[in-house]
């Protein structure tokens, strides 16, 4: 698999809004969001995207350098779906320098088992598009969602910084109710859930959405780590 980042940048001639750092999950590599790079790059915010930490420990030093990156832009966002969802909240936990926020993606809450590629990808998107993707793709580990890993504890109480939470309401693998019982109790914690929503949640059949949530939730940190409003009335 890929260990150097998958990277987009602003086009040129814009002035870059910030920064994300991707952890990938379970069988990934970054250039799996290659999709949801190019559209936060087209908005002017440059993205960074990493593969799987449970697979390979050493991306985690790896997001910490880039997060302490003088070069990069901030705000500084750690963005991890599935298991990298719990290693980017560890490093937030253990207060790794330069994170100005926090975005969560389908959350992993305990194990689940496929048993088949097809029961695998149905239950990663519902994305046509994507899932032809992960077919085709030489670098993408089938089958390692069905894999027993160790993950940090997942100390959200120590998370100082603003957490953006994205999950499918349709979830297999990390039930809704699951996910929303972790977060529960965190006022930090701003969830957005997906109707009909699978695991991979930024590259669901809904990542239009998901992105646009993302750009939202940067445009305000860009103001104030409190987030404030920028437009009301929109239901």
């Amino acid at each position: 698999m890929p260990t150097s980042p998958s990277s987009w940048n602003e086009p040129e001639g814009l002035a870059p809004r910030g920064t994300l750092v991707v952890l990938a999950g379970r069988g990934e590599h970054g250039g799996v969001y290659e999709r949801f790079g190019r559209r936060l790059a087209f908005d002017a915010y440059r993205v960074r995207a990493l593969g799987d930490p449970a697979a390979d420990p050493s991306l985690l030093d790896l997001a910490a350098k880039l997060l302490a990156d003088e070069s990069l832009p901030g705000p500084k966002v750690l963005v991890g779906s599935d298991t990298g969802a719990r290693y980017a909240a560890h490093l937030t936990a253990e207060g790794t320098p330069g994170v100005d926020a926090l975005i969560l993606a389908g959350l992993p809450t305990g194990p689940w088992t496929s048993g088949s590629w097809q029961a695998e990808v149905e239950a990663r998107t519902a994305c046509p598009t994507h899932r032809a993707r992960l077919t085709d793709d030489p670098d993408f580990r089938r089958g390692a969602l069905d894999e027993g890993v160790d993950l940090p504890e997942l100390r959200l109480d120590l998370v100082g910084v603003p957490v953006l939470a994205l999950h499918g309401a349709d979830d297999p693998v990390s039930p809704l109710d699951r996910a929303l019982s972790a977060y529960a109790g965190h006022s930090g914690v701003r969830t957005v859930t997906f109707n009909g929503g699978r695991h991979d949640v930024l590259n669901d059949a809904s990542h239009r959405t998901a992105a646009a949530t993302v750009v939202l939730f940067l445009e305000r940190l860009r103001l104030s780590a409190e987030l404030p409003v920028i437009a009301e009335g929109l239901s």
